[in-house]
């Protein structure tokens, strides 16, 4: 099972970016994938998950500026990132739960501490 994040960069605010997850090892339509930021000094939180059903979740943070989407067609599971704002400066990071198997609803409680496979991360830098 790998996860590869790509996408990162430096931007200036209001700007926009798309990350990419590449899974392998595994189908993206049956396991959910979510997204995770560490920004520095601070501990790693959630921002978006897709579930195996296609239901995406948001945190209220980035809700109405962030959008989750996957190809099954290439195993990838995006994140588009809009509005960007100084805070949204992170790590960010894609992983899965193997738990998360058939699970249409997991996504409704998801949580860095459940997640069992982590790819490594990429750098968001938002700044003028």
């Amino acid at each position: 099972v790998q996860l590869q994040a790509s996408g990162g960069g430096l931007v200036q605010p209001g700007g926009s970016l798309r990350l990419s997850c590449v899974v392998s090892g595994f189908t993206v339509d049956y396991y959910a994938i979510g997204w995770f930021r560490q920004a520095p000094g601070k501990q790693r939180e959630e921002v978006s998950c897709i579930s195996s059903d296609g239901t995406p979740v948001y945190v209220d943070s980035v809700k109405d500026r962030f959008a989750i989407s996957r190809d099954t067609a290439k195993n990838t599971v995006y994140l588009q990132l809009n509005s960007l704002k100084p805070e949204d400066t992170a790590v960010y990071y894609c992983a899965t739960d193997v738990g998360s198997y058939g699970r249409a609803d997991y996504c409704s409680s998801f949580s860095y501490y459940r997640m069992n496979f982590w790819g490594k991360g990429t750098l968001v830098t938002v700044s003028s």
